[in-house]
């Protein structure tokens, strides 16, 4: 399954809000340096869909904050 994602890094409250069917927005405290923000989201997003956030992929928007996740069904 994939998703997408509207990040926001470096924010005062983590926060994983359902958009429409499909797309999320997604809040973390980390700063969007050294990758921790990804990892953070990566975190996030395998706690709400129940799965380890190593079996979760950014397909695209690495560097960006709109990105594309491949979820295991």
């Amino acid at each position: 399954m994939y998703i997408r994602i509207k990040a926001k890094a470096g924010a005062k409250k983590e926060l994983f809000e359902k958009k429409t069917e499909d797309s999320f927005i997604v809040a973390v405290k980390e700063p969007a340096e050294g990758n921790r923000a990804n990892k953070r989201i990566l975190e996030l997003a395998g706690a709400h869909f129940g799965v380890l956030a190593k079996q979760i992929r950014i397909i695209s928007g690495h560097h960006s904050t709109t990105k594309i996740l491949s979820i295991p069904d």
